[in-house]
């Protein structure tokens, strides 16, 4: 590790213009020789941070928060001393004096420094000549139909790799860069002849770079068929590690320090597009596969508080790679909530197709790990055969496990899961001990996945006999609601008989049952007999209840249209859901 001397570190300290660096993270207002604010590392309103220039220190009265301007970096950026050190060093042209090192741990880092700037330079050498090109032009038409405007592609350093073969190579060398370090930034290849060529031609460019910003390598995206892979990456390589780096960290470091949230997505233009739509806390994995260094970097970054949001594309890849990210956020005891996006769009189309709303819409109904992971095992069953519901029913139960008994968290879990698989609460119910928990589920036994089916059976005409008995005992505001009811609202004929039956006899169920048959009459005595000695019910209570039957009926249109492979309707029911839920959200924070 580079250590600089004391010497240099206290010049630095006396360079920095202290009020300047803490300003860019909160308001600060003059008050005699000190400066206020509310605090950035604590939710307050009234202002108990101070800023004393003329020490060079921060502290916070109200969470004894406090220090130099290097901590305030380190505490705000999540950056190593060294790291703080150099980029302070360079915003304040501070020179650093290094104390001594061993002659080949200098020349390690001599030659590191050399790629680096090599890398960088490159960077500016596609950047310019994606704008300064008439070659370049059919890129810039590809970004702007992408919705992705200049200033955002500028602040990203998005360039253009020209066609010709050794365009970068003859630049580079005329600024003094040998062949070895070309090809250890990995910026040419060796053809079958011995000679070299550019790596990336033809090729949109995102520069790769570190939470300081450092260029490390580059993506490139194909422009036209028959190129080669779409994306063209630098390879591993002693400066560049992809399962490192995140795309879009330097950029978005600041926001997610001031959100306590950081949205993490598949792609650089997912975070071009988020970023430019005002979610600047957006990262990239650049790819389907979130490393364990990289969730560990997010964690950093993110602080104890924050909030880590995956939304990765909904397709089979993405959905694998959230739910791998999940167990292992849930073993470091990460906050981590799962975006789940419609199916086949990703950040970028919901933004050209909503704009920010649509992104703090899926952002809002962002679901945990143990919430995703159950939908996950539901999605996975065949819901139409008993074999298949008690299948996800176990499954379910295992995971349920995980969450405390007796918690809110719990309660949600078994609601969701009854309501998923149109089972009453008490039939999803598990109290199991830790050793238990979050087990795979066995393939089921016949007898157990006959009661499944009969428990759902039981669970899903219990809800509709109690929520006919809700309309009669609510008067007109019942039957308003009964006369809103399709029969796709229930899941057999009888009951949805039994409601016609209802908005005919609606103020004397019991008057006209002579001549009907038995299981008739018996539902229909059931739910009027419910109403005897009951208060009315509360209009909130009855919404609530109307909305559960929409969403059973939603989940048996979802089913349908799996197994038809119909993705537009897909697509138009996971809309529908999402906002269903919401709904239910907001009744059911009423009724509370």
């Amino acid at each position: 590790m580079t250590r600089y001397t004391q010497e240099s570190i206290e010049r630095l300290r006396g360079s920095i213009d202290i009020v300047e660096l803490v300003s860019e993270r909160t308001d600060l207002r003059r008050r005699g020789s000190r400066w206020v604010g509310l605090c950035p590392f604590h939710d307050e309103r009234t202002p108990s941070f101070t800023v004393d220039p003329s020490a060079g220190l921060y502290h916070c009265f109200g969470c004894q928060a406090g220090g130099d301007a290097i901590t305030f970096v380190r505490e705000t950026q999540s950056l190593d001393f060294a790291d703080v050190v150099e980029q302070l060093a360079e915003r304040f042209t501070v020179e650093l004096k290094r104390e001594r090192e061993d002659p080949q741990e200098e020349e390690r880092r001599r030659r590191r420094e050399r790629l680096l700037k090599l890398l960088d330079r490159t960077a500016g050498f596609y950047a310019k000549y994606m704008w300064e090109s008439a070659e370049a032009a059919k890129a810039r038409d590809y970004l702007a139909g992408r919705g992705l405007l200049e200033e955002t592609l500028r602040t990203y350093r998005v360039g253009y790799a020209p066609s010709a073969w050794d365009r970068l190579l003859t630049s580079a060398r005329r600024e003094g860069f040998t062949e070895a370090e070309l090809r250890a930034a990995d910026l040419v290849s060796r053809g079958r002849s011995g000679g070299l060529y550019d790596r990336f031609r033809e090729r949109i460019t995102f520069p790769l770079a570190d939470k300081r910003g450092r260029v490390l390598g580059f993506g490139a995206r194909a422009m036209r068929d028959g190129q080669g892979p779409k994306y063209l990456n630098t390879g591993e390589s002693d400066v560049y590690r992809k399962g490192k780096l995140l795309f879009g960290l330097d950029h978005a470091r600041p926001a997610i320090a001031k959100a306590q949230r950081v949205v993490v997505v598949e792609g650089y233009t997912d975070v071009l597009a988020l970023h430019q739509a005002g979610v600047r806390e957006a990262v990239a994995i650049m790819g389907t596969a979130l490393t364990d260094d990289q969730l560990r970097e997010l964690a950093r970054t993110a602080g104890k508080r924050g909030t880590i949001f995956l939304a990765l594309d909904a397709d089979g890849a993405g959905q694998d790679a959230m739910l791998r990210a999940s167990r292992m956020a849930g073993e470091r005891e990460i906050d981590l909530r799962v975006a789940q996006l419609p199916a086949d769009t990703d950040p970028a189309d919901l933004v050209a197709a909503g704009g920010t709303d649509a992104v703090t819409g899926i952002l809002s109904a962002a679901v945990s790990v143990l919430e995703f992971e159950i939908g996950r095992v539901i999605a996975n069953a065949d819901l139409d055969t008993p074999e298949g519901r008690d299948w996800a029913l176990e499954g379910a139960r295992e995971l349920i496990a995980a969450a405390p008994e007796r918690s809110a968290r719990r309660d949600h879990l078994v609601r969701l899961v009854a309501d998923r698989l149109d089972v009453s609460s008490d039939y999803v119910a598990v109290h199991r001990s830790a050793s238990a928990r979050r087990q795979p589920a066995a393939e089921p036994a016949p007898q157990a996945a006959s009661a499944a089916h009969s428990g759902a059976i039981h669970g899903t005409l219990e809800a509709e006999r109690t929520f006919l008995a809700l309309c009669l005992r609510a008067g007109s505001l019942g039957r308003e609601h009964l006369e809103q009811l399709e029969p796709d609202h229930f899941s057999s004929g009888l009951t949805s008989r039994v409601r016609d039956y209802l908005l005919e006899h609606f103020d004397d169920p019991l008057d006209a049952l002579s001549g009907r048959d038995d299981e008739f009459v018996s539902m229909v005595a059931s739910v009027a007999m419910r109403t005897d000695d009951e208060p009315a019910t509360q209009e909130d209570v009855l919404k609530i209840s109307f909305l559960a039957l929409e969403l059973r009926r939603i989940e048996r249109d979802v089913r349908r249209a799996n197994k038809a492979g119909d993705r537009d309707r897909q697509r138009e029911l996971a809309s529908a859901k999402q906002r269903l839920r919401r709904e239910m959200d907001a009744a059911m924070g009423q009724v509370q």
